[in-house]
């Protein structure tokens, strides 16, 4: 029996079709299906819905942002001397897997190497040794936090970006092609020691495979040849899961940045990554305003109901520590996960696509969960439940709702006593239960081109 062929896309069809907010990064990677986990190997991500991505560097000391050294062109020296005050005596790793946990994050990713080239743990293969291990700490931060993470139960990821500014070549790699290829030998042996030194690694999350600032992560696939690095990569972790910015098209696909997320559930597996701050910067800056409350669950619940995964980021100062203003809002987060997580994790977007601004929809065996962000817009929805025979709606503790079903679609009563304060009116939420089991189509494979 001949294979189905996976159909290819254009990133402007996709979107067109979605008539979607969610613009995927680095479409039009290199093919290797080889290389892809299977369905069952993606399903613990797929159900755990919530991360915390964690950046944290030199940069942290200045707190003017992570791209601080390239934006204001500081020089060589000067920036790399900070790596003798980058020395957080009183930092324990455990201080951002219990936030991660009060969060309700099932997984972390931490940055190991921005594109400054400073590296969180002892590497070997570091061009000039520019290490927190060779420097005022003497610390291998990576390995601290691979082993705080798995003894916290959460899943391991870790965020390594190609290109390094210390490199002339990265910035000119055919007019500089020897400095160009020490850039690309610090990759690979920075790549290896991270996949074959800390046990089994869970996410490997590239950032930064375009060239010269230039293209994309796609077009400079010639120079990084991903396929033959994730093929090492996955040499010692055959079950990892690698995102698209190395140049190959990745196991998921991310999303970047603080905009709203509306259009149609997203037929890919895909990452909403975003800062619980403004956005501004993904490393520490003071005074950097938190996110509200209301505006966090919604978000949260527009990116489930289209299917995907929050991954969301703090930038700890230079000791390592969080403000307490973030660790506030992040607990309320995981009170709510808590309280709610039961129409969060474990489920997919669907089956009913969400209408934007008033509704979306998660699913798990024979419930529906209706997730409803503004009550006055829901007020006579029809909602399309065709095929599924509706057998009651209730609210989440159980309240029985009065419905109608009329050709397929719809119709329910909120009742009346419902909470009103500002965090229940974040997200209301309704069980649809159905008759039989909700039924969860694999994704059907997809190749983007990057036109």
């Amino acid at each position: 029996m001949l294979k189905k062929k996976p159909r290819e896309m254009t990133g402007a069809e996709l979107k067109s079709m979605l008539k979607s907010s969610i613009n995927l990064k680095s479409l039009g990677g290199v093919r290797c299906p080889e290389l892809n986990v299977s369905p069952e190997d993606l399903k613990w991500w797929r159900d755990a819905k919530i991360g915390m991505f964690v950046h944290w560097g030199l940069y942290s000391i200045l707190g003017r942002g992570e791209w601080v050294r390239f934006n204001e062109k500081i020089p060589k020296e000067e920036y790399e001397a900070l790596a003798w005050e980058f020395n957080p005596k009183d930092f324990n790793m455990k201080e951002w897997t219990d936030l991660a946990k009060s969060f309700g994050a099932r997984y972390m990713v931490m940055v190991t190497k921005h594109h400054d080239g400073f590296a969180l743990w002892d590497s070997p293969g570091s061009y000039e040794g520019f290490t927190s291990y060779n420097t005022a700490s003497k610390r291998d931060f990576v390995a601290e936090y691979v082993q705080a993470c798995r003894e916290a139960g959460l899943r391991v990821g870790l965020y390594y970006s190609p290109m390094d500014w210390r490199f002339p070549g990265y910035f000119d790699p055919e007019g500089l092609p020897e400095n160009a290829a020490l850039m690309k030998k610090q990759c690979y042996a920075q790549v290896e020691e991270l996949c074959s030194k800390y046990g089994m690694i869970d996410i490997l999350w590239y950032d930064g495979g375009w060239l010269a600032h230039k293209g994309s992560d796609a077009s400079s696939a010639w120079f990084w040849e991903p396929e033959k690095l994730n093929r090492m990569a996955k040499s010692y972790n055959p079950k990892m899961l690698c995102n698209p910015r190395s140049g190959w098209e990745g196991d998921f696909y991310c999303d970047e940045g603080s905009h709203e997320i509306v259009g149609k559930i997203i037929p890919v597996p895909w990452e909403k990554n975003m800062c619980i701050c403004s956005g501004t910067s993904w490393g520490w800056m003071p005074d950097d305003p938190v996110s509200d409350f209301d505006w966090l669950i919604r978000m949260m619940v527009n990116v489930v109901c289209r299917d995907g995964n929050w991954l969301v980021n703090i930038g700890p100062d230079r000791d390592g520590k969080v403000s307490d203003e973030i660790k506030n809002r992040i607990r309320e987060v995981g009170d709510w996960l808590r309280i709610y997580g039961e129409s969060i994790y474990n489920t997919r977007g669907g089956p009913i696509e969400p209408v934007d601004h008033v509704y979306g929809t998660t699913s798990s065996e024979d419930t529906i969960y209706l997730h409803i962000i503004d009550r006055k817009k829901f007020a006579g929805q029809k909602i399309p439940v065709a095929p599924y025979e509706v057998e009651a709606v209730t609210t989440f503790d159980g309240v029985p709702c009065e419905f109608d079903i009329t050709d397929g679609l719809l119709n329910i009563r909120l009742p009346g006593n419902l909470p009103s304060d500002e965090k229940s009116l974040a997200d209301t939420i309704l069980k649809i239960k159905v008759n039989g089991r909700i039924e969860h189509k694999e994704y059907d494979r997809i190749y983007f081109t990057s036109r």
